[in-house]
């Protein structure tokens, strides 16, 4: 079905967002993006691991997940986590709403990854998880 695809998991600590900003920029390569496809990329998957670590493990041991597909031209993206859940995914979802002001966040992530990717779908339980389906089409041409 899909053209290629790929799986990573990785322990949630921050150190590693870095690690999963990197592979699927490297898995994305393959599309020939333009530099501003791939920052888009790299930003949305920053933000989404991001959230899974402060947000839905607060910040405590587990696993975040990436599925990566590209079926054509179009990424498929999938971050999922066992963690906490989204109790109310329409409030989480407005711009400027964080769960931690605490730490004083800006409460943009799902705006930023909006804005950047094509599409953008959560999923998530109370004390289950959260997954975020999201897709890119590039345009550019190899």
């Amino acid at each position: 079905m899909y053209d290629n695809s790929m799986k990573i998991e990785f322990i949630s600590k921050s150190q590693n967002e870095s690690f999963a900003r990197v592979s699927v920029a490297a898995f994305v390569s393959q599309l020939d993006p333009t530099l501003d496809e791939l920052t888009d990329v790299k930003t949305a998957v920053s933000e989404a691991v991001t959230n899974s670590i402060i947000h839905g493990y607060e910040n405590k041991e587990g696993i975040v997940k990436i599925e990566a597909s590209i079926k054509g031209r179009e990424l498929i993206l999938i971050i999922e986590d066992n963690g906490i859940g989204i109790e109310n995914i329409d409030v989480a979802m407005q711009p400027l709403y964080t769960s931690k002001p605490e730490l004083e966040r800006s409460g943009m992530g799902f705006t930023v990854m909006e804005t950047f990717m094509d599409s953008l779908q959560v999923e998530s339980e109370k004390n289950k998880g959260t997954r975020l389906i999201m897709k890119k089409v590039f345009n550019s041409l190899s």
